[in-house]
């Protein structure tokens, strides 16, 4: 039996530009020679997922035989702008025809960027069959620049700047999110379309909830959440905890501290694993906020940061002496997160959803702009002492971009450690007190952002296009409450179609 030789012609294999990375000096010698040992073990792979982060932090992917990977390692891969131009329910959003390109000449009329693997994220994803690994892209235009809407490239940016005033910051995850046991039935897209959410996956709770770390609550769990931790462990990912929070089924995941763009990463992988994961089980993970299921409680991102002088290693959050506290350098870290909390908030809470969990009726809700010691009311709460200082942020929500959410805190922290910032002060009690309280809603969020100075952190064409993407999102919410008449003080139908699923 005899089978045909197909054979590409080399001049059409658009997979990229020969010698892309070589050519624009791309990688340094670290990312040279772990494109080295992949090349070398890629005969023992099947698939590739080629993937990056969108505007609003899902993945977006291409997988690809392994023998295409070989070309596009070096050479990167043509990629749709498409997930630039949709907003969370897939309405197109932003013309690159009518409003050519956002101001960047090459973005005009929706061409092909050029995503470029980062062989240090390149790994196996354990247990596939057929073998399939993963590895996150950065976007680039074809001239060689970093793509302006690149999220990764933002948090990049900010990296430098701290590597040049001799920092290296240090980021912690803190991540609660729901875990649900599907039902039977059909595939939710009646009525689905661009910018029409199908009906969310029906699911059940795991458990009654409202028992606070209790064992038995994590027993009820134990069966998908120790595996999944396994799991999550052989992907490399340094995972610390798995606790019960207080919703129904409700879990936590803590992770060792990482650099920033590690942490992003990290995040990125974890969302995107333990969706899939859970879901081949049957089972459905959701990071959306506040699902619309009977007595589910709000879930929350805390991110953990600190900054290390890379002279010494030393943790410049650290106060000197036996009295312990905040350093100076801490105290104006904070100061530079409270005057640029408001105009960035966008970035930590994203969705409509997200600020449910932002009203005073959520008693540990983090309503306050402020920070303090130990007053779980306020955005900023001061943890450890010593060596282990660092401020949390417990603002976010878990389906935020993370390469944004990380970029706007270590942004504004170190506009405060480089003075500037405008000063605050520190909250001496609980309660309402002088602070302002955070945005209560995606509107005045997202009009903080409009007005106030995202730009330095962003740049002009991603500032223009996330305030597209979320004006979108806003006004097809806005629209579908005026026509059904629905009262927004509960979870809606919308938010639930809009988020559950893709986060």
């Amino acid at each position: 039996m005899y089978t045909r030789s197909w054979r590409s012609v080399a001049a059409q294999d658009a997979v990229g530009t020969p010698s892309f990375v070589a050519d624009h000096g791309l990688w340094n010698e670290e990312q040279s020679a772990a494109a080295e040992q992949i090349e070398a073990d890629l005969a023992h792979i099947d698939f590739v997922r080629l993937v990056f982060p969108d505007p609003h932090g899902l993945a977006r992917s291409k997988t690809l035989t392994a023998d295409t990977f070989r070309s596009v390692l070096r050479n990167g891969m043509n990629f749709s702008p498409g997930p630039f131009l949709f907003d969370t329910g897939h309405a197109i959003a932003v013309d690159f025809l009518g409003e050519p390109g956002l101001g960047v000449e090459e973005l005009a009329g929706a061409g092909n960027f050029l995503l470029v693997p980062d062989p240090l994220t390149f790994q196996l994803l354990p247990g596939t069959q057929p073998r399939t690994a993963w590895v996150i892209g950065d976007e680039y235009l074809r001239e060689g620049s970093a793509h302006p809407l690149s999220a990764r490239a933002v948090l990049r940016r900010l990296e430098a700047a701290y590597h040049a005033h001799g920092y290296q910051p240090v980021v912690g995850l803190e991540v609660e999110w729901y875990l649900t046991r599907l039902l039977a039935g059909e595939v939710g897209n009646q009525g689905n379309g661009f910018g029409l959410q199908g009906q969310a996956p029906q699911v059940a709770p795991l458990n009654a909830g409202y028992q606070f770390n209790l064992d038995a609550r994590y027993d009820s769990v134990a069966h998908l959440t120790d595996p999944l931790a396994m799991h999550l462990s052989a992907l490399g990912l340094p995972l610390r905890s798995m606790e019960h929070e207080s919703g129904p089924g409700q879990v936590e995941s803590t992770f060792s501290p990482m650099s920033a763009l590690d942490t992003a990463d990290a995040m990125l992988l974890f969302r995107t694993a333990t969706k899939r994961w859970c879901a081949q089980r049957g089972h459905h993970a959701s990071f959306m906020s506040q699902p619309r299921l009977d007595a589910f409680d709000p879930s929350g991102w805390h991110l953990h940061q600190s900054v290390l002088d890379t002279a010494d290693g030393r943790n410049l959050f650290a106060a000197e002496g036996p009295a312990g506290g905040l350093s100076p350098q801490a105290k104006a870290y904070a100061d530079g997160l409270l005057a640029w909390s408001r105009e960035l908030f966008l970035l930590s809470v994203p969705t409509v959803n997200g600020y449910r969990r932002l009203n005073s009726r959520h008693s540990l809700a983090p309503t306050r702009m402020d920070w303090s010691m130990e007053d779980r009311s306020v955005m900023l709460r001061v943890v450890g002492a010593g060596t282990g200082a660092h401020i949390e942020n417990r603002s976010g929500e878990p389906c935020a971009n993370p390469y944004l959410a990380i970029a706007a805190q270590l942004f504004a922290g170190l506009e405060g450690l480089t003075g500037n910032a405008t000063g605050t002060h520190h909250a001496q009690q609980p309660g309402p007190a002088t602070a302002q309280y955070v945005p209560q809603s995606l509107a005045e969020a997202l009009d903080a952002f409009r007005t106030g100075r995202a730009a330095q952190l962003l740049g002009r064409p991603l500032t223009a296009c996330l305030t597209k993407l979320k004006e979108s999102e806003l006004r097809r919410y806005q629209t579908w409450r005026a026509t059904t008449g629905t009262d927004d003080t509960q979870v809606t139908e919308w938010e639930q179609r809009e988020y559950f699923e893709a986060y």
